[in-house]
């Protein structure tokens, strides 16, 4: 818990509010995006030939924008708890411009913003079980996160939430608290059952801190929805894009989704040696840092804590749904708080 009176942000949920959707699919936003696209590439010396909804989500939506000049554009605005992601990419386009999606421009007020078209997405142009890939994509992650090493006031000025290792426990104390507390009927409520065993689980996660903890790595950027559909590999390298699940936290905790997703992906158990291939060629990367034996044994307790990054954001993304949304998606985060004494995906 962090010292003194101050209340840590997690003492509370994230606020909830009315979701979002409703506005993204109405006119009168189709007219506002339109008049603030087609501003933007009017200062570029073209204009706006059309523009089309491609993703509608209960988080976010994206647009497709065509410009005179033949350009292709993406528009996106996230739901108010991951509206961040325009200000963290501004922050990141300039800190590390190589390793992201350019930004055209923002509007961080509105938590607008406009990229343009980098080809298809890195998914689309491999197999799915291509490890090599896979390893290309973890590695590259680890890369940008020790470029960003030093950066945690720009981070955190952009918005992004910070969960060190060492408030672990704590925060799934006061999450389970607030989740248990919660209305009957609210679809986020936290069942006696899963609480009770989180609760036992503290001492356990206050281990798995301490063992990430000693290994000496300064917490950073945590994409938190790695894999290979949020990359695009370009002539000039890798770019990363979707940042709006983002936490600032211990570097290796990354590697949960993707080896998660792998896991499932590919039918089979932590043990297996293609995980391990992914694995090594992220934290090889921190090597020269901390022995790569040290990071390999500290590892399964980093991705046991990459679960609350999980939770954490569909917390986020939950407290802003309409009734029906709220129907399909409104257990999420509870979901993956109660996961987290599940095995983690790579052992």
């Amino acid at each position: 818990m962090p010292s003194g009176t101050e209340q840590p942000w997690y003492a509370a949920l994230p606020q909830s509010g009315e979701g979002p959707s409703v506005r993204w699919s109405s006119s009168a936003f189709e007219t506002e995006l339109r008049e603030w696209v087609g501003g933007v590439l009017g200062g570029l010396g073209t204009d706006l030939v059309s523009l089309e909804a491609v993703h509608q989500r209960p988080w976010s939506t994206v647009w497709r924008g065509v410009a005179s000049d033949g350009a292709t554009y993406w528009a996106k605005q996230n739901c108010v708890h991951q509206s961040f992601e325009a200000a963290l990419l501004v922050v990141l386009d300039r800190l590390s411009p190589h390793r992201v999606v350019p930004v055209t421009a923002a509007d961080l007020e509105r938590g607008l913003h406009l990229v343009p078209d980098q080809g298809p997405i890195f998914a689309l142009t491999v197999a799915d079980d291509d490890v090599d890939a896979w390893c290309r994509v973890a590695a590259e992650a680890m890369h940008l996160q020790r470029e960003l090493v030093g950066h945690t006031a720009d981070l955190v000025g952009a918005g992004v939430t910070t969960l060190p290792p060492v408030e672990s426990a704590a925060y799934v104390e006061a999450r389970v608290a607030s989740l248990t507390t919660l209305a009957r009927e609210d679809p986020r409520r936290m069942g006696d059952d899963v609480a009770r065993r989180l609760r036992e689980l503290v001492p356990a996660v206050t281990t798995w801190a301490d063992d990430v903890v000693s290994l000496g790595l300064p917490d950073s950027l945590v994409h938190n929805d790695l894999h290979a559909s949020n990359v695009f590999a370009t002539a000039e390298g890798m770019r990363f894009f979707d940042f709006g699940d983002a936490l600032l936290t211990h570097p290796l905790s990354a590697l949960f989704v993707p080896l998660n997703v792998l896991l499932h992906r590919f039918e089979t158990t932590p043990d297996d040696a293609r995980l391990r291939r992914v694995a090594d060629a992220a934290i090889e990367v921190w090597g020269d840092v901390v022995p790569v034996g040290e990071l390999r044994t500290a590892l399964p307790s980093a991705l046991r804590l990459g679960r609350l990054g999980r939770a954490e954001s569909w917390l986020r993304v939950t407290a802003t749904l309409t009734p029906g949304e709220a129907a399909e998606y409104g257990d999420s985060g509870t979901w993956w708080l109660g996961a987290l004494g599940d095995e983690p995906p790579l052992t």
